[in-house]
């Protein structure tokens, strides 16, 4: 699939051909990184940091808790590299200092090697100096201690003239099961599904940033290339869940319609009676917020993660098109519609506007599950627990996925603080 990059300069979004020439500025990162963060993962790199002439760590700190992100550029002891797996990337990409001892002292998932190469010889020293060693000697020394390879030709990089595929296929042969990412000279969906079908993924730039690649396109490149038109009409199914992973429906996803719907980040679907595009919530004001766009294993089907509005996704007013369940999420909207009421009788009301009564409730609640012990009783007081601390994040204007996601880039973190009572 693709992996969409950022190259930070000085606080921009840039690219460079060949890592030396400027081309173009790419505006705001932040911009950038939400408009890409459709396709999954985005590779941040900091090439003032790789250059030794600066710094955009306290950006990047902004970016990797926005979404998800590989971090990359100027990661050269293993304190950068635990701080940035630390502060919630989703992994660390290693140039110079990617030795198998380095690595080693990493978890293998979290770390991709980059291997920058000039007709299969590795480069390095910002691609100025030629090492003399074979791309797939680094590969092979590197395979047990990195779970992925960043290969960059560097020679195609920026120049959007095509690259070599079959160097890619003898860099995937050889990196087992740890993935290879590929850059430079990657412009067209073609590009992007040949590697795909090669069990490698496309690192992509400049043709995104010049319009001569689109992100939707990119996306549904492998799989127009593996259902060999098996989905009926030439459409894709599309399961839609929301935020957590919760199922709403099924619907059906053409070209067009993913086009539409990442070009806007809005539910875009394709209506298979109606013949036309279909957007959601346009007459009953049910829309959504297109958040991701995910292929599945087989690359025959869709996945459109959203953030549901009004009602919900079911035509039938309610929130799914199969049996609702309650949950915390359904808690929390009872609890959302309570505070945008303003009715002064109910007790939710209550709990979010008189003042101290949240806290008070909160400690009392805390004490007492503190105290349970016996598993009923565990349940009854977590249930108490539970429904204030989501009254909490209504009157603070969080959410659930807020706390789901904060609780996921902890699950990232290596340094382990030690689990003691506070005096």
């Amino acid at each position: 699939m693709i992996v969409p990059s950022i190259d930070l300069m000085n606080g921009r979004a840039v690219q460079l051909r060949r890592g030396r020439e400027f081309v173009l500025d790419g505006g705001d990162p932040l911009e950038r990184l939400d408009e890409f963060a459709v396709a999954g993962e985005v590779a941040v790199v900091d090439l003032d940091a790789a250059l030794g002439r600066g710094s955009n760590a306290a950006l990047i700190r902004t970016m990797v808790r926005r979404h998800r992100c590989r971090v990359g550029g100027g990661i050269r002891t293993l304190d950068a590299a635990r701080g940035w797996l630390d502060a919630g990337a989703e992994r660390i990409v290693v140039g110079t200092a990617a030795t198998p001892e380095f690595c080693a002292s990493l978890p293998r998932n979290r770390v991709v090697a980059a291997v920058d190469c000039v007709g299969g010889e590795v480069v390095v020293d910002g691609w100025r100096a030629a090492t003399g060693q074979p791309m797939l000697d680094a590969i092979r020394q590197l395979a047990p201690y990195a779970g992925g390879f960043l290969l960059t030709q560097v020679e195609h990089e920026g120049g959007m003239q095509g690259f070599d595929l079959d160097l890619v296929r003898s860099a995937v042969a050889t990196a087992g099961d740890a993935r290879v990412t590929a850059a430079g000279g990657i412009t067209t969906p073609r590009d992007v599904a040949e590697l795909d079908r090669l069990g490698a993924d496309a690192q992509v730039g400049m043709a995104l940033y010049s319009g001569r690649l689109d992100l939707a396109d990119a996306l549904v490149a492998p799989l127009s290339c593996s259902t060999g038109g098996r989905a009926p009409e030439g459409l894709w199914p599309t399961v839609v869940c929301d935020e957590g992973g919760r199922a709403l429906g099924l619907a059906w996803s053409s070209r067009e319609s993913v086009r539409r719907a990442v070009a806007e980040r809005r539910g875009i679907y394709w209506s298979r009676s109606r013949r036309a595009l279909w957007i959601k919530g346009q007459s009953s004001g049910n829309v959504q917020e297109l958040l991701a766009v995910e292929a599945d294993c087989d690359r025959d089907a869709l996945r459109f993660v959203v953030r549901q509005a009004g009602t919900g996704f079911c035509h039938r007013g309610t929130r799914t098109c199969f049996r609702d369940r309650f949950d915390l999420a359904a808690l929390e909207r009872t609890i959302e519609d309570r505070r945008r009421t303003g009715d002064p009788g109910s007790g939710t009301w209550k709990l979010l506007n008189q003042h101290g009564l949240l806290e008070a409730k909160l400690a009392e609640e805390c004490r007492e599950l503190a105290a349970a012990v016996a598993c009923d009783e565990v349940v009854h007081e977590a249930a108490d627990v539970m429904y204030l601390v989501l009254a909490a994040l209504a009157r603070a204007g969080a959410t659930l996925a807020d706390v789901e996601a904060e609780l996921g880039r902890r699950r990232l973190a290596v340094s382990r603080r030690p689990m003691e009572a506070k005096g």
